[in-house]
């Protein structure tokens, strides 16, 4: 069994990491794999922070992952370090909340496979492929909230989005560090850099000195 997830603990919050290729072996003929997956998910309790970077693999183990994650009776904080690509996309799907790194990606794409033999295995192949499709745009359309043609024609174009466009669409809620204080007040507009400087300044000036006081003394810094 080849690892590509790992798990720590971070005081009462779970830690799980899935990196690389999902299920570098098949788990379609596995049946210790995922149950290994499931025993680790039920050995603790509590909110999970699952951090991914995964250019994707197998959709059945993405699949049972996902299934197994949207069961989990607690929150799934999935945050996107690197990438979130093909099979790993599904998995991201299954996070209470969905966060990226401001340089991270999602892509979504129509399924692959490899078949060979008689007439008859290839039309097999390709209805199998029709209704991996159809199940895949299950996850993402209960996560989007998205037209089910329009996800279909993102998966036909091979779709790559970054934090903003993963927003935009729904397949991600919000940008890793954004809830981080700002600490350059030239970002804002005049009026919101003379409260942060305000907010900055009054915990260090005596009680003596009134806010209007501070107020005309940026007014004349800024001038």
């Amino acid at each position: 069994m080849k690892r590509f997830w790992n798990w720590n603990q971070d005081g009462d919050q779970r830690q799980l990491a899935i990196s690389g290729v999902i299920a570098p072996d098949s788990w379609i003929h596995d049946d210790v794999s995922p149950q290994v997956f499931q025993d680790e998910l039920n050995e603790s309790q509590g909110p999970i922070d699952l951090w991914l970077n995964s250019p994707g693999g197998d959709c059945t183990a993405a699949s049972q992952i996902y299934t197994m994650l949207m069961n989990y009776p607690n929150d799934v904080n999935v945050k996107i370090s690197g990438i979130a690509a093909s099979a790993a996309s599904v998995i991201a799907m299954a996070g209470t909340t969905v966060s990226m790194a401001p340089s991270a990606m999602l892509m979504i794409h129509n399924p692959l496979t490899i078949v060979g033999g008689q007439e008859k295995d290839l039309d097999h192949a390709a209805q199998m492929l029709v209704e991996t499709k159809e199940a895949i745009i299950n996850a993402y359309e209960l996560k989007t909230n998205l037209p089910r043609e329009k996800i279909s024609a993102m998966m036909d174009d091979e779709t790559w989005m970054n934090v903003n466009k993963a927003i935009e669409l729904g397949f991600a809620d919000n940008m890793l560090g954004q809830d981080k204080d700002v600490i350059d007040c030239y970002s804002y507009s005049d009026k919101q850099s003379e409260l942060v400087l305000l907010n900055k300044l009054k915990p260090q000036t005596k009680s003596n000195i009134s806010v209007k006081s501070l107020q005309k003394r940026l007014s004349l810094l800024s001038h």
